[in-house]
């Protein structure tokens, strides 16, 4: 193993994970612990997990796993009434 350079993409790559199974892998586990995050929330628990600028590409990903990860009955009733008259 070499020394952390400091570029989290790179390091990232040399142990395997791609920065989108990284924010995925990560989002997940934020979901089952913290339900419920929204907007301004979940983009200030990303900007903590990853404060590396190169990672900032990554939020909308993170976001997107963060809600597909959560327990419908971590929304809000309203949105949970519509998607279970779509559905």
């Amino acid at each position: 193993m070499t020394a952390y350079d400091g570029s989290y993409p790179s390091a990232c790559m040399e142990v395997g994970l791609s920065c989108e199974e990284c924010t995925s892998s990560t989002a997940r586990q934020v979901a089952r612990i913290c339900k419920g995050l929204r907007g301004k929330m979940l983009a200030q628990m990303f900007v903590q997990l990853y404060p590396d600028p190169a990672c900032s590409r990554m939020h909308a990903h993170f976001a997107q796993a963060y809600r597909d990860a959560s327990p419908i009955d971590a929304m809000p009733e309203t949105l949970v009434r519509v998607i279970r008259a779509v559905a």
